[in-house]
C-alpha cells in the first residue's frame, strides 16, 4: 500500500532502499571519522571511504526521488535463483578463506557462481576463467601493489 506525503503517494520499496542506503552512508562516515590514519601529502586513506559514502548518499537520494514518482509502476516478479547463486558464492568465499583455501580458489568459485547466476552453464570453463582472473588479481595486488591477500596452496607456489 503506497504511503502518502502531502497528497503524493510514496512507493515504500524505493523509500526503504533509500533509508537503508542513507544509514549505510552515515555508518561509513561515522566509521571513517574514527580512523587515526593521516597522510603527509595528497589524499590519504580516508578519501576512499568518504567517496563511497558520497556514492551511497547519491544512490539514496535517487531512491527517494524514485519513491515519489514510481508509486504506480508495475512490479516484476522476483527470481530468487540468481540471488541464491551469488549469495552461495559469497558464502563459499568466506568458507574457503576460513579453511585456508586462499584468495585464488575463493575468486575462482565466486566467478563461477556469479556466471551461473547470470545464466551461464559452462561450470568447468567458468572455474578456469575464475582461476585465471583470480591469479591475475592475486599477482596484481601482491606483487605490484605489495598488499597481503589470504594465502592457500596455490599462493604458496607463487
Amino acid at each position: 500500500m503506497p504511503l502518502r506525503l502531502g497528497g503524493r503517494s510514496l512507493d515504500p520499496v524505493p523509500l526503504t532502499v533509500g533509508v537503508v542506503l542513507s544509514c549505510l552512508a552515515l555508518l561509513v562516515v561515522w566509521d571513517t571519522t574514527g580512523l587515526t590514519l593521516s597522510s603527509v601529502y595528497g589524499m590519504g586513506p580516508k578519501a576512499t571511504p568518504y567517496l563511497i559514502a558520497t556514492g551511497l548518499a547519491a544512490l539514496a537520494i535517487g531512491h527517494f526521488i524514485a519513491s515519489l514518482s514510481a508509486a504506480s509502476a508495475p512490479r516484476e516478479a522476483a527470481d530468487h535463483g540468481p540471488v541464491a547463486w551469488i549469495g552461495g558464492g559469497l558464502a563459499a568465499v568466506v568458507a574457503i578463506l576460513w579453511v585456508g583455501g586462499g584468495f585464488i580458489v575463493a575468486m575462482m568459485v565466486l566467478f563461477a557462481a556469479t556466471a551461473r547466476a547470470f545464466g551461464r552453464r559452462a561450470i568447468l570453463q567458468d572455474l578456469g576463467i575464475g582461476l585465471v582472473l583470480g591469479l591475475a588479481m592475486y599477482l596484481l595486488f601482491t606483487k605490484l601493489l605489495a598488499l597481503s591477500l589470504p594465502q592457500g596452496p596455490i599462493e604458496h607456489i607463487l
